[in-house]
């Protein structure tokens, strides 16, 4: 048997940073296609990313948790999140 037994669910930091580069994605895109204004989008998917970096949490990673049974990957017992 393997070593390694995956989850039958991605981790908490996967499911962040799959949303995360979709919405920067996206918002290029409107950026691009509708106005410049969209990139304050991706300012403020910038910004929730460095809050998840200093503080171990972002408002998505808590809505995440909440409505989907997330898990962290990083901190699995909680330690180092804000809840």
């Amino acid at each position: 048997m393997s070593p390694y037994t995956p989850s039958p669910s991605w981790p908490l930091e996967r499911v962040l940073f799959a949303l995360a580069g979709s919405v920067t994605l996206i918002s290029a895109l409107l950026a691009t296609l509708v106005s410049p204004w969209f990139l304050l989008l991706t300012a403020f998917v910038g910004v929730n990313q460095w809050l998840y970096v200093l503080v171990g949490a972002c408002p998505a990673s808590a809505i995440l948790k909440r409505a989907c049974s997330l898990r962290s990957a990083i901190y699995p017992s909680g330690e180092g999140s804000v809840r």
